[in-house]
């Protein structure tokens, strides 16, 4: 009789739960998300582009500014996940965006006044990629303070679909504000956007629960251990995280040999490349839409492995495109394993939010990044070398093949036998 009651009691939970979109917490948190990931596709064009055109770099130097972009995840993400543990996230994701808005900003003021400089975007993308660190655990980390556990699948569908499509839309208005307004100017773009995610988190009303004091002798290195502690211990988590590295890995080798394998095994003209690649971006964009629905249709725990395994098998017809009609293959795997990866992002990052307890919420994703963005630069150093040795096409194959088989780490697991992730899932923090 207590087990129907109950039953019945998160029933009527979950129907009394209001709609996301009239949630107007959640909703200023995505609309100022949707504005700051538009202008940061923009940056991706644009700064570039200013060290091109504006400091003539070379090559090399644009691989540099590419690294300090990307450089912080690798060496400050973890010790940032304590960290945020300890503070509010809230005020965190305020003070790294308006930080971002004056770094990002001195970009085309120092353009306007003849002072730019490659030392100064160099230290530009460095500063804002700790920012960005910051900011992201954060914000994954604040997100199950604004919903409840039953609403994350549909609160992340909805951030994730305008994330892909920010990297569908983004490169493109990036290009347009950089013919009209020249490189440093279309940054502008990405700085005030920063302002408009500002105003938007410090609009939102609802109140985190206050951070757990350190223990008496508890070291900033002590919790860092902790979080990882907690991630290869826990018996799914530890399998979820092996999924999404080996995914990453295979995923950076496909990014890595299929720009090449167009141009010069398909003959594409180079100025065609990105409308064919574009199709990945729709795959996300309708994955994120759809995430939610097919949780409820399939199980919350099932669809994890179910979204690589069963709709992320498609992605293999990539690497069978022909020249000619046959390159409408490419887009068409692209957009299967966007969509794939899209589904399987949502529902692991809402399982991850609702098995982690709230101290321990931002070491753990913090460690999960670090360990599997990790895999990212091995996998693009291994698909040239791959593709140098044995061909790209066969070098292609692999990467495709390796993308779908790492969903069964995942099917391996206890997730198999779970249809949905149960309503009070936590582990306490000492698990």
């Amino acid at each position: 009789m207590t087990d129907t009651t109950d039953d019945i009691r998160e029933t009527d939970e979950r129907l009394s739960a209001p709609s996301l979109w009239r949630q107007r917490d959640f909703l200023l948190l995505w609309g100022g998300q949707t504005v700051s990931e538009m202008g940061s596709a923009v940056t991706q064009v644009a700064l570039p582009l200013l060290a091109v055109v504006a400091l003539q770099a070379s090559t090399f130097q644009v691989g540099l500014l590419t690294a300090a972009g990307t450089a912080a995840f690798a060496l400050i993400a973890l010790p940032a996940g304590a960290l945020v543990d300890r503070g509010s996230k809230r005020t965190i994701m305020i003070v790294c965006d308006l930080l971002r808005l004056l770094l990002i900003g001195s970009l085309p003021l120092a353009a306007a006044l003849g002072g730019l400089t490659m030392a100064q975007l160099y230290l530009v993308a460095l500063a804002a990629g700790v920012c960005t660190v910051f900011f992201d655990v954060s914000y994954q980390s604040y997100l199950p303070s604004l919903v409840r556990t039953e609403q994350l699948m549909d609160a992340n569908g909805k951030l994730g679909t305008t994330g892909a499509f920010s990297q569908l839309a983004g490169p493109s208005l990036g290009a347009g504000l950089v013919g009209v307004f020249g490189a440093a100017g279309a940054m502008t773009a990405d700085a005030l956007s920063y302002l408009v995610s500002v105003a938007s988190v410090f609009g939102i009303r609802s109140r985190e629960e206050p951070p757990r004091a350190p223990r008496a002798g508890e070291t900033l290195r002590g919790q860092v251990a902790e979080g990882l502690r907690f991630v290869v211990r826990h018996p799914i988590l530890r399998k979820v995280v092996a999924c999404t590295a080996t995914a990453n890995l295979f995923s950076s080798m496909t990014t890595a040999l299929t720009m090449v394998f167009l141009v010069r095994v398909l003959h594409v003209p180079p100025a065609l490349t990105g409308l064919v690649l574009a199709g990945g971006a729709i795959g996300g964009i309708a994955g994120g839409m759809v995430a939610g629905r097919l949780a409820k249709r399939f199980g919350s725990a099932r669809i994890i492995w179910l979204s690589i395994l069963v709709f992320g098998a498609p992605q293999a017809v990539l690497a069978a495109a022909r020249p000619g009609w046959g390159v409408l293959l490419v887009p068409l795997g692209w957009s299967a394993g966007y969509f794939a990866a899209m589904v399987y992002n949502v529902a692991q990052v809402s399982y991850r939010q609702a098995v982690t307890p709230p101290e321990l919420m931002g070491r753990m994703n913090a460690a999960v990044r670090w360990i599997v963005w990790g895999t990212m630069p091995v996998g693009g150093i291994l698909g040239g070398l791959l593709g140098t040795a044995v061909g790209v096409r066969p070098a292609l194959w692999v990467a495709v093949v390796g993308f779908w088989a790492a969903g069964w780490w995942v099917y391996f697991s206890p997730l198999r036998h779970l249809r949905d992730v149960p309503a009070d899932a936590t582990v306490p923090a000492t698990a």
